[in-house]
């Protein structure tokens, strides 16, 4: 298999959680760019631009609005997927929710509904589809972690908690499915021009602190992600399991 052949998504069905924007949706183009069908998932009803962009591809897209917090609809979603579909190959754990308030003053309400998005349901989720990959033969899961997976953060601990969670379960799952052909790893994004970055982005003081840290200089964009989760996805990453790429324009670096 030559380079550009290991690359290749030709084939495949990707799910991606958390798909209608910012890096869910530049994740699930980047698939069908690389030749795999989407399933895509999300709580919105609007899906309509990533549905063009992927079709733009020449690639299949369906989709299916859940609220993965909610316990039954989870689960009935995960088993409509594996009813609609013979086989999902790759899964990109993204779907997350972040609230913002200090330690002190976090509410128990805040905690809950972050820890059940963000930790709860990327568990199930994993363990249901990883189990569906080891009895097709293999598969791909990435999760969408955080430079919080690695840090503490500021008046986000819910969101630091999940997250440091969610790179441990890339190490747990990693270990026990390598060796039956399921590569689990996650991609921890830096400071990224999304709907979850709106309040910094907002704050002169905030935004310039982060700006001045960040070796390249600018914050990132949805697009930085398309090779890294290609590459994470693809057989070019088949002796890559249970680590966390980092895609921070070297903020981890400083």
């Amino acid at each position: 298999m030559n380079t550009l052949q290991l690359f290749s998504l030709k084939g495949k069905t990707a799910l991606v959680t958390g798909c209608d924007t910012g890096l869910g949706q530049g994740m699930a183009v980047a698939l069908a760019e690389a030749g795999a069908d989407i399933v895509g998932a999300s709580v919105v009803e609007d899906y309509s631009a990533t549905q063009k962009a992927v079709e733009a591809t020449g690639q299949q897209f369906s989709y299916h609005k859940v609220d993965i917090s909610d316990r039954e609809q989870l689960y009935a979603f995960i088993n409509k997927v594996k009813a609609d579909n013979k086989k999902i190959d790759i899964l990109v754990n993204n779907a997350g929710i972040i609230m913002r308030k200090p330690a002190a003053e976090h509410p128990d309400e805040y905690w809950d509904k972050v820890i059940s998005i963000n930790l709860d349901a990327q568990f199930i989720l994993g363990r249901e589809f990883g189990k569906h990959m080891i009895e097709n033969g293999g598969g791909k899961i990435i999760f969408t972690c955080s430079l919080l997976s690695f840090q503490g953060g500021i008046n986000v601990p819910g969101y630091t908690a999940s997250k440091s969670a969610v790179a441990g379960l890339v190490r747990a799952f990693g270990n026990e499915w390598g060796n039956k052909g399921v590569c689990v790893n996650g991609i921890a994004p830096g400071y990224i021009a999304t709907n979850n970055t709106q309040a910094l982005r907002e704050d002169p003081e905030r935004s310039k602190s982060i700006l001045d840290r960040i070796p390249v200089g600018r914050w990132g964009v949805p697009d930085d992600f398309k090779g890294p989760v290609v590459f994470l996805a693809s057989s070019a990453s088949d002796y890559v399991n249970g680590t966390v790429l980092f895609v921070d324009g070297g903020w981890m670096a400083r």
